[in-house]
């Protein structure tokens, strides 16, 4: 499973959010994301994919496809 698809998996669990806006370029903001949502977002996204990424990093105008770029590089970065 790539990144992308765990970060959206994740979202989707924490956050009823309609498939129909599922897309790399859909931002945390068109998702309806609030600021409780992003911290435990950002909470899981350390749990389960081992990366840390602030809550203060996940702006609304952040994609979910830059999400997926951001815990790849961290990634990368840790190896």
């Amino acid at each position: 499973m790539s990144t992308y698809e765990q970060i959206v998996d994740l979202i989707v669990k924490l956050h009823d959010v309609p498939a129909d806006l599922i897309r790399p370029e859909a931002t945390l903001g068109s998702l309806d994301v609030d600021s409780l949502t992003t911290v435990e977002i950002s909470i899981r996204v350390e749990r389960d994919l081992g990366v840390t990424v602030g809550d203060d990093e996940l702006q609304p105008d952040l994609t979910l496809g830059a999400m997926a770029d951001l815990v790849d590089s961290r990634r990368t970065s840790t190896v």
